[in-house]
This record gives C-alpha cells, structure tokens and sequence, in this order.
C-alpha cells in the first residue's frame, strides 16, 4: 500500500471470509454504519467517542466455532481436544461468560485476568494460568481455585509451584511451555517461539527437557503434558505442523526413556484474523483438521497413542468481532517529499486505545460510518490526539476527499488488544466498551473519566 494508492475500506460484507468487519455489522440506506441492528450514530451520542463496540453475537459465533470445529476434528482421536480462549486479547466478566458458556476454557496471565475469569463464574477447572514471571500470590490463588493447569515458563518455576503447593497441601497440575524454534506469524516483537526471548524452555538448548525431568521428580506437581506457542497473526499452518511434530517426539522421546507418556500437548494459539480485508484468514474448521492431521499422521510414525490436544485463539475470537468509533477533528492536508498530498484524519483517540500500529507497525482500515458520500477518494492517514508522531491509528486508507471535522469513522477488527493495551497517555482516559446484540447496547467496561484520573493522584 501507498500513499498514491492506498485502499478504502472494504464495505461490510459477512459472506465474505476476509472481510474485517464483523456479521451484523450493515449499511444502512441512509448511509449509517449499523452493528447489531443499532446505527453507530446511536451509539456515538449514547456513550461518546472513542468507543469500542463488541458484536456480541459475532464474538459468541466464533467461539461456538472453535469448539465445535476441533470437537469434530479431535473426535476420533483417543485424546480429543480443549480449546481455551486467549483472555490477554480481551477480557472482561461478560466476555468470559460468552465464551465459557460457547464451550471454551479460558487461558489468563495474570492474577487481574484470573481474578476477571473467576469473578464470570467460570469453574477453576475450566482456567489455566500463564505467564513467564508468576508471583507467589499469582500461584497461590490460581491453586486454591483449583485451576486445571499451571504453564511453567523456567526452571525457577519448578521449584516456586512446587514450594506452594507443598505449602498449600495440594498436587498442582502443570504443563512446560517448550520453546521448539519455529516462529510464525507478525512483526518479530510478536513471533514468540525463537530462542532469544523471554517465553519458554529450549528445546534444543535441553532446558525443556531439564524441566520435564524435574517436574517429574517433584511429588507436589503432576505433569500434564508439553505447551508451546509459535507466534501471533499467523495465516499459514505449516509452522503448526513443524513445531507440533517436535513436540510429539519429544513426548515420545520422554515415555521410551522414562515409561512416562505425557496425557496432553498444547499447540497454542496466534491464528490470524483479516485487519484491511486483503487476506482470507483460515477458519476454525481449517486450523482444527489441519492440526488433527498433522497429529494423526505425526501419532502413527512414532507409535503412541495421539494426546489431548489443547490450543489457545484470542484474538480470531474477538478481533473481527470488535470496532471502534472515533470523532474526527482536525483535518489537514500534508504534501509529501515526492510533490503528492495525503490528507491526515485526526480522530479523538489514538495510540491511547490502539497502540498496535505504533508498537507493531500493525495494518488497519477505516470507513465514514455516519454518512455515505460521493466526494473522490484520497490518501489519508488517520492519526490520534497525542504528542507524538507516531501516534498513528491506520497508517494508509483512502477516505473520502469531505470527510471533515464531526463525522464518525469506524476501524473495524479491533476487539483484540485494544482495550487490553489501552493506556492513559496524556492524561486521557480509557474509552468504555459496549456490547451490542438483537438492537440493544450494554455496557461491558464502562468510559473512565477524568475524576477516574485524578482519584489515583495522592498529590
């Protein structure tokens, strides 16, 4: 894309598998984006802008997807197969309600996500705690839930669950994120299975192994099995395959030598969702009988018994499933080095509520949601409020030449990691988050305010 010729946004269009938009959301005649049968002109004057608005038929049609996509592909495979929603894309009580009543297991991080999964009522069994720096409360309280695993991200991590399980009087069930070397997906800074990084045990280094061994001989842990996550945005699955068949041979490996065969492997998660609507992402159905073939198949050359399979989408839950509204402001037009002309769009938000393009040089799309018109397209940049330069919310977009200031404009594709990376830079506090369904609108996440903002300021 370029600024000669960037692209509009694609209108809304569900049949489409590589539309960014999510299934309810339509135009209406008058020109009036509409999500869940209420016009995002409602919606705007109800609660203000910045917005996040969830599709909350759309976000509950992907997570019933998944479940029952890898259900059926796991079906005939002795181990059969969880699926667990990626609860760092986003979280909130209600979200984990939806998902966890779609069939999914909820995967948190921290203690704040486990305390959100918890207080949604979803069983201690139905959760898993992640993370590479896990706090001795962390530990404590995702055991006294009784959680239905641990992820252990070191070597120190063997003994500190142990210590607190011993303290505690219980066996906690664990599982050692492996780090195999394969790497798929985004910007490097999101490609979470390469060797210089914080995330996991190298296989190739014998640390895995070194911590599987010496989970084995601590009593206070039972060892589920092996986890391992390949990166994020990933549209092709051949890195699934590679990394899942190492992780099978290690299995292996470990009940030949040991006579222990692990019950369970995590795949992780990463799926990729379309952002601009130039990609068709693969669907839940493709990834589950893609993966449950490469099990088969990788089961059959080793001679074990296939395990249960788990994996962890996120974001292809709640990505497309997300919008948000912004206000335009300024408008000013910016000539270029190479004499052409791009129109910078400010909107009453920016990297505050989606700081991906900045951080990960992510690609977005935006459309005028309030009004249709017929003004020629031109280069456009859609930029925020803050003081920095790149404060950039979608980087090239073709828009049409009056947008002005007042309208309404909605990038689509934004419920994962918006909200959950949203930050108060400069002091502005964080838009609300409003579910939609069936012509009505609840408030999942309410707006903070300023008195939010001074309320934490002890002077």
């Amino acid at each position: 894309m370029s600024a000669q010729n960037p692209r509009p946004a694609p209108e809304p269009a569900p049949a489409s598998p590589a539309t960014p938009w999510s299934a309810t959301v339509r135009r209406g005649a008058d020109g009036v984006l509409a999500v869940g049968g209420l016009p995002v002109t409602a919606l705007a004057e109800r609660y203000g802008t910045p917005l996040y608005v969830l599709d909350e038929a759309d976000l509950r049609a992907r997570a019933r997807a998944f479940a029952d996509a890898f259900g059926e592909a796991f079906a005939d495979l002795g181990g059969g197969a969880d699926v667990y929603y990626a609860g760092k894309a986003f979280l909130s009580v209600a979200v984990a309600r939806w998902v966890h009543a779609e069939g999914l297991r909820i995967d948190t991080t921290t203690g704040g996500e486990l305390a959100v999964a918890l207080r949604a009522g979803v069983p201690g069994e139905a959760i898993g705690l992640h993370g590479n720096n896990k706090s001795d409360a962390e530990i404590e309280r995702a055991l006294r839930a009784g959680v239905g695993r641990i992820v252990l991200d070191s070597l120190a991590e063997v003994e500190q669950v142990a210590a607190v399980a011993a303290r505690l009087g219980v066996r906690a069930p664990v599982m050692v994120r492996v780090t195999t070397g394969v790497h798929a997906g985004g910007h490097e800074f999101i490609s979470t299975a390469h060797e210089d990084q914080k995330f996991g045990l190298s296989l190739a280094g014998g640390a895995a192994r070194a911590a599987l061994d010496a989970v084995a001989g601590r009593p206070e842990l039972d060892l589920l099995g092996i986890h391992s996550h390949i990166g994020s945005q990933i549209l092709d699955l051949a890195g699934f395959e590679v990394a899942a068949r190492a992780l099978l041979a290690l299995r292996a490996e470990i009940a030949e030598q040991t006579g222990r065969l692990m019950p369970e492997v995590d795949l992780g998660g990463g799926y990729g969702i379309s952002y601009t609507g130039d990609v068709a992402p693969p669907t839940p159905h493709e990834v589950a009988h893609a993966l449950a073939d490469v099990v088969r198949r990788a089961c059959a050359d080793l001679g074990t018994p296939p395990p249960r399979i788990s994996v962890e989408p996120g974001r292809a839950v709640v990505g497309p499933a997300g919008l948000t509204l912004y206000r335009v402001g300024t408008v000013k037009p910016v000539r270029l080095d190479d004499g052409a002309q791009r129109r910078y769009v400010s909107v009453d938000g920016g990297m505050s509520d989606n700081i991906r393009t900045a951080l990960y040089d992510a690609e977005y799309t935006a459309a005028l949601a309030d009004r249709r018109s017929t003004a020629p397209l031109v280069p456009a940049r859609v930029v925020g409020k803050h003081c920095e330069s790149g404060d950039v919310v979608v980087r090239d977009v073709a828009l049409p030449d009056d947008v002005a200031r007042g309208d309404l404009l909605a990038v689509p594709a934004t419920g994962a990691y918006g909200r959950s990376m949203a930050s108060n830079y400069n002091l502005v506090p964080r838009p609300g988050v409003v579910a939609v369904a069936d012509g009505q609108a609840r408030v999942l996440v309410r707006r903070e305010t300023e008195e939010d903002l001074l309320a934490l300021d002890e002077g």
